[in-house]
Order: C-alpha cells, then sequence, then structure tokens
C-alpha cells in the first residue's frame, strides 16, 4: 500500500531554516504529483506547496505565504520529495503533511520560536 513518511520537522528560530523529507513507497513515484500542506492548532490544512510528475512540466505551486521563502523539489531516484524552508515566521508553526491523491503521511511538527 502506499506510505508517505515525513521527517525533518523541528523547533527552530525565527528566520531560521529547516528542510522537510517525505519517503514515498507502494506507488509510480514519477507519476505522483506531490503536495505539502500543513495545519496550525484550530485552523484548516492548507496546501503550502506541490510539485508536479515528470511527465508535467508545469513549475512548483506555493501559497502566497510561503513565495519566495520556501521551496519543494523531489528526487524520484529517491522516492522523496523535499520542502526547503526558510525564513521561518512563527506562523509557519503548524504540523506538516505530505499528500498525495488521497494518500497522507502521519504528519512532522515545525515550531518556530522567537
Amino acid at each position: 500500500q502506499v506510505q508517505l513518511v515525513e521527517s525533518g520537522g523541528g523547533l527552530v528560530h525565527i528566520g531560521g531554516s529547516l528542510r522537510l523529507s517525505c519517503a514515498a513507497s507502494g506507488l509510480i513515484f514519477s507519476s505522483s504529483t506531490m503536495s505539502w500542506y500543513r495545519q496550525a492548532p484550530g485552523k484548516e490544512r492548507e496546501s503550502v506547496a506541490t510539485v508536479y510528475n515528470a511527465y508535467n512540466t508545469r513549475a512548483p505551486d506555493y501559497a502566497d505565504s510561503v513565495k519566495g521563502r520556501f521551496a519543494v523539489s523531489r528526487d524520484n531516484d529517491k522516492n522523496t520529495v523535499y520542502l526547503q524552508m526558510n525564513s521561518l515566521k512563527p506562523e509557519d508553526s503548524a504540523v506538516y503533511y505530505c499528500n498525495t491523491g488521497h494518500y497522507w503521511g502521519q504528519g512532522t511538527q515545525v515550531t518556530v520560536s522567537p
């Protein structure tokens, strides 16, 4: 079955950086569009970034709130998608989830402290 396993979350100060990873299995990774979502306490889950499959030349999409600070990438040889997060702000604190289709990872917590 499809499994998505996130890693790389943690506690970071304002302005710091983190790189999240999502290792995928049980699917044809190169054919899969991969997305990152996040959910903060009391808020709805929101899309953060999407990177399209190997057959789609469309550039990645980003939420307006992270444009210029976050970068999504994928390694089709490693079946892994990444989210590089720079210039982190307190409002970036959330559980970050990897997604493809109706499959979700378990999430990884990102906390940005003053």
